[in-house]
C-alpha cells in the first residue's frame, strides 16, 4: 500500500489513525525518520533531484517540513542517483526510468488491494467496508510473498524481453542508417474489443460488470500469450497486443475472434455472451512507456471498429503478406470511408477450408 503525502499526514486522533500508523511502519519496512532537509544532508543530493524523483515516483513532497522519509527511502534514492552518474542519464532518462516504476507499481498496489478485497467479500459474504477492513488486517502478512511475486515476475519478463531483443537484432549492424526516418520495431499490432459493450453491461450490478470485465480481460490476455502474443494494455472494454511475426499475429486475431460468448474467459452456464472483433495491421510501430505508438497502431484500432462480430479485418498490405500462407483464405471486402483514414477496402483474414 503506497501512501500519498495526504494520507501521510493524518492528524492523530482522526478515526483510524493508529491503524494508518501501523500499516504504514509495517509495509515500509521501518519508522518516517526524516524529513526532505535531512534526507539532502543524509545522501549528499540536492533538494531538486529528492523532488523531483519522488514527483516522478508518483508520492509528491507537499509538506517538506514533516518527518515523511525512511531508512530505505534514503537508500532508494542514493541507489538511483549512482545508476543516474553511472550511466550519464540526462533528466529525460532519469523521468522515464522512475515515473516507470511508480506508474506501475501505483496500479499494481490498487489491482492487488482491490482483488483481495474482492476475494474476501465473497469468501466470508462480508459488505464492502467490512472486506475492506479485514483487507487492511490481511494487508502485512502478505507483503513479503508479493513483493518476491514481484520480482520473480520482472526478472522473467525482463529475460524474455531481452532474449527476443538478442534474437531479433543479433544481425543488424549499427552502422545501417537506411531506415533511420522509419519507426524502429517491424509488428503485428492487434485490437480487440467487446462488440456493444455499453448495451450488454447496462443491467448489470456492479459485481456482476466486474465479472464480465475480468472474463474479457482474463480470457483475451490467455488467447494471446498462448499463441505467442503480447499483452500491450487493457483500454476498458478493448486490449491491444502485439506480436513479432505476421502468422503469430494471424493465430492471435483469429483465436480471438473464435473464441468469443461463454467460451471466452471462465464463464459458466447463462453467463452473458461476450462477442469480440479484431482489426490487425502488420507495420512498424515505436515502443516508449510501456507502450506503442504509430500509424500502424491507429489503423489497427479503425479496422477493429468496421468489424463485424467475430470477424478479423486486415489491411491490403498485411492481407497480401499472409496471402503466401495457404492456412488462411483472404476476402476483400467493399471500400469504405475510415474516420481518420479515409477510403480503404478493408480484408477480411479467416482460416482456409480444409477438405
Amino acid at each position: 500500500m503506497l501512501h500519498n503525502s495526504e494520507t501521510s499526514h493524518t492528524h492523530h486522533d482522526a478515526p483510524g489513525a493508529d491503524t494508518a500508523a501501523r500499516l504504514d511502519e509495517t509495509l515500509l519496512g521501518g519508522a518516517r525518520r526524516y524529513t526532505l532537509s535531512q534526507v539532502v544532508e543524509l545522501t549528499g543530493l540536492d533538494e531538486q533531484f529528492v523532488t523531483r524523483y519522488w514527483r516522478w515516483i508518483g508520492l509528491p513532497v507537499t509538506h517538506p517540513t514533516e518527518t515523511w522519509f525512511t531508512d530505505a527511502d534514503v537508500e532508494a534514492l542514493k541507489d538511483a542517483a549512482g545508476l543516474f552518474d553511472e550511466e550519464q542519464m540526462d533528466e529525460r532518462a532519469q523521468m522515464t526510468f522512475i515515473r516507470s516504476v511508480g506508474h506501475t507499481a501505483d496500479r499494481l498496489a490498487l489491482w492487488q488491494v482491490e482483488a483481495l478485497v474482492e476475494h474476501l467479500a465473497r469468501r466470508y459474504e462480508l459488505d464492502e467496508t467490512s472486506a475492506r477492513l479485514l483487507a487492511l488486517d490481511k494487508l502485512p502478512e502478505m507483503t513479503e510473498m508479493l513483493q518476491g511475486q514481484l520480482e520473480h515476475a520482472w526478472r522473467r519478463q525482463l529475460a524474455a524481453l531481452t532474449g527476443r531483443m538478442a534474437i531479433e537484432f543479433a544481425g543488424a549492424h549499427s552502422d545501417d542508417r537506411s531506415d533511420t526516418h522509419q519507426l524502429p520495431l517491424l509488428r503485428a499490432v492487434g485490437f480487440a474489443d467487446i462488440v456493444s459493450f455499453t448495451k450488454r453491461t447496462a443491467g448489470l450490478g456492479s459485481e456482476e460488470l466486474a465479472e464480465f470485465v475480468q472474463r474479457f480481460e482474463a480470457g483475451a490476455r490467455d488467447i494471446i500469450v498462448n499463441a505467442g502474443g503480447r499483452v500491450v494494455k487493457t483500454i476498458g472494454d478493448a486490449v491491444l497486443f502485439v506480436t513479432d511475426d505476421i502468422s503469430t499475429g494471424a493465430e492471435v486475431a483469429l483465436g480471438l475472434a473464435e473464441t468469443s460468448g461463454v467460451a471466452l474467459g471462465t464463464a459458466a452456464p447463462g453467463d452473458p455472451e461476450i462477442p469480440v472483433r479484431v482489426g490487425l495491421v502488420w507495420g512498424r510501430v515505436l515502443s516508449r512507456f510501456g507502450d506503442i505508438f504509430g500509424p500502424t497502431v491507429n489503423l489497427a484500432s479503425r479496422l477493429t471498429e468496421q468489424s463485424d462480430p467475430s470477424t478479423v479485418l486486415v489491411d491490403k498490405e498485411t492481407a497480401a503478406k499472409l496471402a503466401t500462407s495457404s492456412r488462411y483464405a483472404l476476402t476483400a471486402q467493399p471500400v469504405r470511408e475510415i474516420p481518420g483514414i479515409g477510403p480503404m477496402a478493408p480484408v477480411r483474414l479467416q482460416r482456409a477450408y480444409q477438405g
